[in-house]
């Protein structure tokens, strides 16, 4: 792995970077939603991702450079995942499925 060369890379890029996010959020399915998923969408998830499997919310210093090329990798593996899928159904609305999420989790968790 080049990780020198992954640094470089997301240190120039104006994307979401660890310190802006500091909650790690459930990953939510990215294909086939309205309006079409973002690169910043599919970085958030990549970051929430190898921060689940990491087990870090902001990495050391000594294991920034290989916690970045993960994210970076993971982004570009999901974007090229997410452009080869192909579906007949047509595209579900974000804001409506994010409403029917909080109505479910409201009834789960008032129980």
């Amino acid at each position: 792995m080049h990780l020198l060369r992954y640094v470089a890379e997301r240190k120039r890029r104006v994307a979401l970077t660890i310190e802006e996010t500091c909650m790690c959020r459930n990953i939510k399915p990215l294909f086939n939603f309205e309006p079409p998923v973002t690169e910043d969408d599919i970085r958030s998830a990549s970051l929430q991702f190898v921060r689940k499997v990491s087990g870090f919310n902001k990495p050391s210093k000594a294991n920034e450079a290989a916690f970045l090329a993960a994210v970076d990798e993971i982004a570009a593996v999901t974007s090229n995942l997410l452009s080869s899928l192909e579906t007949n159904a047509p595209p579900r609305n974000r804001a409506e499925e994010e409403a029917l999420a909080q109505v479910r989790a409201a009834q789960r968790f008032s129980k």
